[in-house]
């Protein structure tokens, strides 16, 4: 309880008041002081306590910075001290004399610090460490050492580093503080050990303590105790207090019990096969009428038996069939069954799944909702199987909670991306949502109805939307984005009205993220609908004029350099990416240049006009400017569509960080032979503007680190192995890894390709989950159907129970018949069986040779090409040139759409599409695919596939390439 004093006095519980300076005077909160037990410390870090009340002990991380950084005056400083607000037991009352100086001094204090600011802001360490030495002292201070602990506590959380000897001193200090027994000195020293537990040295010192402690009478003091013991304990020293551990599991307090509980569930990182042994204690605090003992005891249950799937399946089957009395644990029940769910991938008739839909009629709302969340997570859920599901929700979005409104169309409009129809029946919900006070929840109400509505009611949404789209922040802004960019794709014929919308709030201020998300709609309008072309670069455009934000400036005028040569008109987007080179600073004055470029490399017309442009930019004040108009200029003024193709239109695909290292070794070691660009890996992915799915809320993307891609990983990994450095540059590795067992098999292997110029190298991911067994000296030994020739093999040295382990197997092309590349391999584990404890790890001396049968492993044609982008497939296809062209005509019988061939022939190939010609047109009995890659070798490859639907679907295949052997791969392996 607290009491206001009136301005220039404090008041105390015995309502005396005393009179202190009138300057400044802070509102000042004191606790009575008639002494009480503390509450015990919270139930589980990051739970709740039982008793929650402030106190020393609850100065905890997140306390200790909350108090401390938020401006509070040091009264809330002085409560966390302890004793004068609060006396231990025996102390006796304060006297007002001695309240009024404390009132005084901290007040002092409160004015030294200006006033409302930060009271620890100003701390040193070595001012801190120093008066540490008051622990030393006799008789012990309980107030001032529990001053002097929350600044080292403040110190700590701060990021402030303690030296090993610094926080070892005073550590040995602070042990000294066990002889008070003030409850909350007791309790801050509890939160000391377990900062510093992994600072100082011989924190184990304190274990007698602690147990002490933990066994004692007192419940305040065990639940803490607990987990400073375990904190302070490592895995050798953890069966000396196994049975105390035991006993706090299925103690009656509860705050013990979750103490325990918990503590068991950090333990279970390092001392698996202990904690292990306390499942009998868990099962029985599992039945636990505390809330949340159960929780956290069918925590520990699940992650003991996590890897045991049946396990897991019969623990779920029993409290199923009990009943459980916590929510939060019914939370978790539900969480484990849709995980076991999604890894089964079958039918919904599982029991698994019955539960979760009886979750739906639970009398706790957090639990209902966790159900219908659940359900509508599962992948390849049916619109039958949403059902229950989005009722639920729907009564929510009635619901006098805010929160449970804001939850249930939340989740129904993640819902309406893929099943719109199921939630079609909310719409009248929905649509009071629509002027909910809360503009969240309205925000996400009238994107819900754009996915879910139809054509006609687009209109009046769009004018609903305007209401208030200036008093919404811009992450829900960029929910209507996104479902705008929905509705285009839906209703095509809307684009001109959504088109002016989106300009319409393209012009408004906004962040950088709300920006981005209009110019990536309006860019997806363009490409899907050739109509809306025209319009929407003429928006960008404008845009472009007044655009603060350098990444959008240059993401457009690449656009145009792509888009606005194809126009009727090309000439008029000139003007405006001139002015951008007059405007703007030297980045995006650079991509300018760029876009000038491309217009004159693909319009004869305009061509002398460019050169002219360019050559003004020539005398750019920056290197990058001069040298890409130089560079372009020069390329333009050859007149050759070849280097057009190649070094304007089309750039390069190779890795752009492999280069730089591969430019950089070249300079370390001097050569007469010049550098060979296909020595370098390629690009792993399609050099294209990734765009982000669609999200039912709109989440702030932390700006991305560099780091090494997955196939330069592989790279530095196989450089490592002595037997592959002499393969050269990898060219390919498989995009996903190849799974040869079943997951719930003994041993878990899957296989991922590695393509080099004429070898290729698979790599068996192995995992053995029999924790009886240990095997050494694994390969996978592989025997080809074709030309390819096993050369080698490199085993995992140990495979131990849960540890992955990698082998490989090292083959050579065949060189008789270059063209066939495709192979089928059957493959076999050997290996070397060796028993062991499964408690303690330890195997038998001796072992013996055993074998595992794998599934057979496929190479096709897709593991000897790379995908590369081709911007203008058109240059591309002359630049190759037909010297080593091959054409031939094919009928795909058993496919039945031109949908359904164009999937399966890019598939196949395992080629990039170029120009979108991968989405077929609506109502079209022909269409022509353009595909892009890069054989084996570096040899560009380049595949026009015509396609025309009659009762069948007939393909004519033509290919081009540099070189003959691509080419006669595609044909051989098409035919």
């Amino acid at each position: 309880m607290s009491w206001r004093a009136p301005k220039g006095h404090i008041r105390t519980r015995d309502t005396r008041v005393f009179h202190v300076p009138s300057v400044c005077t802070p509102t000042m909160l004191f606790y009575p002081i008639k002494s009480s037990p503390n509450p015990p410390e919270c139930a589980m870090e990051g739970g709740r306590s039982a008793a929650p009340a402030p106190c020393a002990a609850t100065a905890s991380r997140a306390q200790i910075s909350r108090d401390a950084g938020g401006g509070r005056p040091p009264c809330a400083k002085y409560r966390a001290a302890g004793s004068h607000g609060r006396p231990g037991p025996g102390e006796g009352l304060a006297g007002p004399l001695e309240l009024a100086a404390d009132a005084a001094m901290l007040f002092e204090e409160y004015l030294a610090h200006g006033g409302g600011s930060n009271p620890f802001q100003h701390l040193e360490k070595s001012a801190v460490l120093q008066e540490a030495r008051v622990f030393n002292e006799t008789p012990i201070n309980p107030r001032k050492c529990a001053h002097i602990l929350t600044k080292i506590l403040y110190l700590i959380n701060q990021g402030e580093h303690l030296g090993v000897m610094e926080a070892t001193e005073s550590f040995f200090a602070m042990t000294k503080l066990f002889q008070s027994n003030d409850p909350t000195l007791r309790r801050m020293c509890y939160l000391t050990i377990k900062e510093m537990s992994s600072i100082a040295e011989d924190v184990i010192i304190v274990t007698s303590s602690l147990t002490k402690d933990m066994t004692g009478k007192d419940d305040n003091y065990r639940g803490p105790a607990v987990r400073a013991l375990c904190q302070i304990t490592d895995s050798t020293m953890l069966q000396a207090i196994e049975r105390y551990m035991k006993q706090a599991i299925v103690d009656k307090v509860p705050s013990v019990s979750s103490s325990a509980l918990v503590s068991s569930l950090h333990l279970l990182k390092t001392s698996y096969d202990v904690v292990k042994r306390w499942v009998n204690e868990a099962q029985e605090a599992a039945s636990s009428d505390n809330i949340m003992v159960q929780y956290h005891a069918l925590g520990l249950l699940y992650h003991v038996r996590k890897n045991d799937r049946l396990a897991v399946n019969k623990m779920l089957s029993k409290f199923t069939r009990h009943g459980l009395k916590s929510p939060f644990a019914y939370c978790m029940m539900i969480r484990v069954a849709s995980k076991l769910l999604e890894e089964e991938a079958g039918s919904r008739d599982s029991p698994l799944f019955d539960f979760i839909e009886s979750c739906l009629r639970n009398k706790h709302e957090m639990v209902v909702y966790e159900a219908a969340s659940a359900i509508v997570n599962l992948p390849n859920c049916t619109a039958k199987e949403l059902a229950p599901a989005v009722s639920v929700l729907q009564l929510f979005c009635s619901s006098p909670k805010a929160a449970l409104r804001y939850a249930a169309v939340r989740t129904l409009n993640k819902v309406a991306m893929k099943h719109p129809s199921a939630v079609t029946a909310c719409n009248l919900d929905l649509e009071n949502l629509v002027t909910d006070s809360n503009r969240s929840i309205a925000t996400l109400a009238i994107t819900t109805l754009l996915k879910t509505g139809s054509e006609s009611s687009i209109d009046r949404l769009m004018k609903q939307i305007s209401s208030f789209m200036s008093e919404i922040s811009d992450e829900f802004k960029v929910v209507v984005v996104q479902a705008i960019n929905a509705l285009c794709q839906k209703y095509p014929r809307k684009h001109a009205v959504l088109m002016n919308f989106l300009f319409t709030m393209l012009r408004e201020e906004g962040g950088f993220e709300y920006k981005r998300a209009i110019v990536d709609c309006i860019i997806s309008i363009i490409e899907e609908n050739s109509e809306s072309k025209e319009t929407g670069l003429s928006h960008l455009c404008e845009f472009i004029e007044d655009c603060e934000f350098t990444v959008l400036a240059t993401r457009i005028l690449h656009l145009l350099g792509q888009e606005g040569p194809k126009t009727n008109n090309p000439s008029k987007y000139i003007r405006f990416i001139y002015n951008r080179v007059v405007l703007e600073h030297e980045e995006v004055r650079a991509g300018a240049v760029s876009a000038l470029a491309k217009f004159g490399a693909q319009n004869e017309e305009m061509l002398p006009s460019i050169l002219v442009l360019l050559k003004r930019c020539v005398m750019d004040d920056d290197n990058e400017v001069r040298d890409r108009a130089t560079f372009y200029l020069n390329v333009l003024e050859q007149k050759q569509k070849a280097l057009n193709a190649g070094y304007i239109l089309n750039g390069l695909t190779v890795s752009i960080p492999g280069l730089e290292r591969a430019l950089h070794q070249y300079t370390l070691e001097p050569s007469e032979k010049p550098f060979d660009l296909k020595s370098v890996p390629l690009a792993t992915a399609p050099i294209v503007e990734q765009r982000a799915e669609n999200v039912p809320v709109a989440v702030v993307k932390q700006p991305e680190k560099v780091a090494a891609t997955r196939q330069e990983i592989f790279q530095e990994q196989l450089g490592a192995i002595p037997e592959f450095r002499g393969l050269g540059p990898l060219f390919k590795s498989s995009p996903e890894p190849v799974a040869l067992t079943e997951l719930e098999t003994e041993y878990v292997v899957r296989c991922t390709k590695h393509t080099f110029v004429s070898h290729m190298v698979f790599q068996f991911d192995c995992t053995n989950t029999l924790n009886d067994q240990i095997l050494e000296n694994v390969t996978v030994q592989m025997e080809p159907t074709e030309g390819y020739e096993v050369i080698g093999y490199v085993p995992a040295k140990s495979l131990v129970y849960n540890q992955p382990g990698t082998c490989y197997t090292l083959v050579a092309l065949s060189e008789e018949d270059p063209t066939a590349v495709a192979c089928t391999f059957s493959c076999m584990m050997k290996f070397t069986v060796k028993d062991c404890d499964p408690n303690t790890g330890e195997a038998d001396d001796e072992g013996y040779e055993d074998e595992y049968v794998l599934e057979d492993l496929e190479v096709t044609v897709a593991d000897h090409i790379q995908r590369v982008l081709k911007p203008n497939f058109g240059a591309a296809w002359d630049e190759v040139g037909d010297e080593f062209e091959k054409e031939e005509t094919f009928t795909l019988s058993a496919i039945k759409t031109l949908e359904e061939a164009v999937s399966n022939i890019v598939k196949f190939l395992g080629m990039q599409p170029c120009e979108r010609s991968d989405k077929v047109p609506d109502n079209k009995n022909s269409h022509t695919l353009y595909l892009a890659g890069v054989f084996r070798g570096g040899h560009d490859l380049l595949v026009r596939s015509r396609l025309v639907l009659t009762d069948t679907v007939t393909m004519q295949v033509t290919a081009r390439s540099g070189e003959e052997l691509p080419v006669d791969v595609i044909m051989a392996s098409v035919g």
